[in-house]
């Protein structure tokens, strides 16, 4: 592949990214006004594993091996349940805003987990993990969780998940190309379904429109697209990189949380908001820095 071609599919990615993944935390609440909410993430990633190991299979990808599918369950049960699905429970009783706003400290945790594969974490990371977790404190202190400690340490840990498991999938086997986002999507899809069944939930005697077209977006918009894109940066580009979209998911979910939902944005949690950015600001700059020093 050409340097541009290439440069182009990570500017493409990056956009889903940003953009499409800051939406899916409203149309995660709209699905959810119906369906269970692991019955919901299950549906969701088989559906959309399905139809894109389907594709990759017609398309002359080999089948994964024993090994491959081993590393897809794991990154499968980290990504898509233990992160999208925490997060999709606990939307359950906080806002698309404020969850987007807590997932946006996967940065931070991404460079707390590398050095856990031989990253050493630099002053001004550091520096950056510190202020993200200050903006934790005051989101918990004053924010929508209103002494919700259980929600909060929800979102953290969703957070710590969809971290681990970004920084633990580039050492794993697996399915090379989108092959590999097709098995983990459809893992986690299984997985979901089986928690789903633990849990007791059932499917909804009424679903409305409004849900079937949140669960059309997250299928096709939120996981067919972009969550391929996402594994395609994870493999291109670094890490805290291919998460660089938690600069403007936050973002994209106040405006659309706002306009489409009414959702209430406190004074609290936009200076919270910025606290936060500026820590993850802080680490992806200083690894982007750290970066630049080795190949010099």
């Amino acid at each position: 592949m050409s340097y541009k071609n290439q440069t182009l599919l990570i500017i493409s990615s990056l956009f889903c990214t940003y953009f499409f993944w800051g939406a899916t935390y409203l149309a995660i609440r709209f699905a959810i006004e119906s369906f269970p909410p692991f019955l919901m993430v299950g549906l969701r990633f088989t559906l959309a594993g399905a139809i894109l190991f389907v594709v990759m299979r017609l398309l002359g990808s080999p089948m994964p091996t024993l090994g491959q599918w081993r590393g897809a369950a794991v990154i499968g049960l980290l990504l898509p349940v233990l992160g999208n699905g925490t997060v999709t429970h606990v939307q359950l009783t906080v806002s698309s805003s404020v969850a987007a706003l807590s997932i946006a400290t996967a940065p931070i945790w991404m460079a707390i987990f590398s050095s856990f594969f031989g990253h050493k974490i630099t002053r001004q990371e550091w520096l950056g993990i510190a202020v993200g977790f200050v903006g934790i404190v005051l989101l918990n202190l004053g924010g929508s969780f209103k002494g919700d400690i259980t929600s909060a340490l929800l979102l953290m840990f969703a957070a710590a998940s969809w971290s681990f498991g970004s920084v633990w999938g580039k050492r794993l086997p697996m399915p090379q190309g989108l092959m590999g986002a097709a098995c983990q999507m459809l893992c986690g899809g299984l997985i979901a379904f089986a928690l789903s069944l633990g849990f007791g939930e059932t499917w909804p005697n009424h679903i409305s429109d409004k849900s079937w077209l949140a669960m059309l977006f997250l299928v096709v918009l939120g996981s067919l697209v972009t969550y391929s894109a996402f594994q395609y940066l994870l493999k291109t580009v670094r890490t805290l990189v291919a998460s660089s979209n938690t600069f403007v998911n936050p973002v994209v979910a106040f405006i659309v949380g706002i306009w489409f939902a009414n959702e209430q944005v406190t004074t609290n949690e936009y200076i919270a908001l910025a606290i936060i950015l500026v820590g993850v600001f802080l680490v992806l700059s200083a690894s982007s820095e750290s970066e630049t020093s080795k190949e010099v």
